[in-house]
């Protein structure tokens, strides 16, 4: 594990280098991270809207058909919750723990279950298809006041060691009705996010390995799996960023083509490179003395394959948030 933290800091590191991030950058990768944790976090939870599905209700206001009214608000609660982590982090705003809990929580629940949210249940819960026994409702307050305290406590480890521990006590306890996991993930992505990290990226097709991970952690009392698998999201989260932000190294004998070249080759107009190249769908590789633009030519394929997609029907604000480049 000691080996996965190093990397994981070497790669924080080689993000610090990059602050303050461009801003039309920062917006990008918000609004991309808004639909993919939400789409992931909820479709863990049994939603069954598709990416492009939860892209048009939250961005757009379109409502997708054939899917539950439900379906449609949790997209829209936790793209509301996310945005409210990213404010709190951007504020810079000290407010406790148990505080941020309660408005991640009252967003999630907002118009699913009003009497609930932000409130701990009276009732008792349990995991569906998980032999995990949950604590008596009674018990819930005052485990939720241990679960402050130790939060306080854990500050001088690692900051992905308590990202871990926030999510893995949260939910050993479940305190509300419902909305147990998503609340789990937002409060561990919020504790990353606070120190600089990159927010982790837990993804549908995984649900088995996170649910197995929590269940051998909480029923036979072994943490590797657990934590192995949460260090790969934290490592993942920060992979995306540098993706981003790392020019990719230059070949030897590589050309680069100027923005006029580009386009010719390519069969559009500079006025379109120019543009794609603002919305972030096209990479600069370096810049002239003069500081014109310099692109390598794998570009000539992206810009095809973005042709393609408009082809198919797919407009340029899908594309980019979908990552489908």
């Amino acid at each position: 594990m000691d080996t996965v933290l190093r990397r994981i800091q070497e790669k924080k590191n080689r993000l610090d280098g990059f602050r303050p991030f461009p801003t039309v950058l920062e917006k990008n990768i918000d609004d991309w991270l808004r639909i993919e944790l939400t789409y992931n976090s909820n479709a863990i939870e049994g939603n069954t809207l598709s990416r492009i599905e939860t892209m048009l209700i939250v961005e757009k206001g379109i409502t997708a058909r054939g899917k539950s009214l439900v379906e449609h608000q949790e997209a829209i609660n936790h793209a509301r919750a996310f945005d409210y982590v990213v404010g709190l982090v951007e504020s810079k705003e000290d407010i406790s723990l148990q505080r941020v809990l309660i408005d991640i929580h009252s967003l999630i629940l907002d118009k699913i279950n009003d009497p609930y949210k932000g409130r701990y249940r009276d009732v008792s819960v349990r995991i569906q298809a998980s032999q995990v026994v949950l604590p008596n409702p009674l018990k819930v307050p005052e485990k939720m006041d241990t679960f402050y305290k130790k939060m306080e406590e854990i500050k001088h480890i690692s900051v992905p060691e308590q990202a871990c521990i926030v999510h893995y006590d949260f939910v050993s306890i479940h305190p509300f009705i419902d909305g147990n996991g998503r609340t789990a993930r937002l409060l561990m992505n919020y504790v990353l996010l606070k120190n600089g990290y990159a927010p982790a990226l837990i993804k549908k097709e995984e649900r088995g390995i996170y649910i197995d991970a929590l269940e051998e952690y909480h029923i036979l009392g072994k943490p590797q799996k657990y934590y192995a698998y949460l260090y790969k999201t934290i490592e993942r989260g920060l992979d995306e960023y540098l993706k981003l932000l790392e020019k990719p190294s230059l070949e030897q004998g590589e050309r680069l083509l100027k923005i006029g070249e580009l386009a010719e080759v390519s069969g559009v107009s500079i006025s379109t490179v120019r543009h794609w190249t603002k919305e972030g769908l096209l990479d600069v590789q370096d810049y002239t003395k003069g500081g014109y633009q310099l692109y390598n030519d794998t570009m000539i394929e992206r810009i095809k394959h973005i042709r393609t997609l408009q082809n198919d029907g797919l407009p340029l604000a899908k594309i980019k948030l979908l990552r489908l480049l």
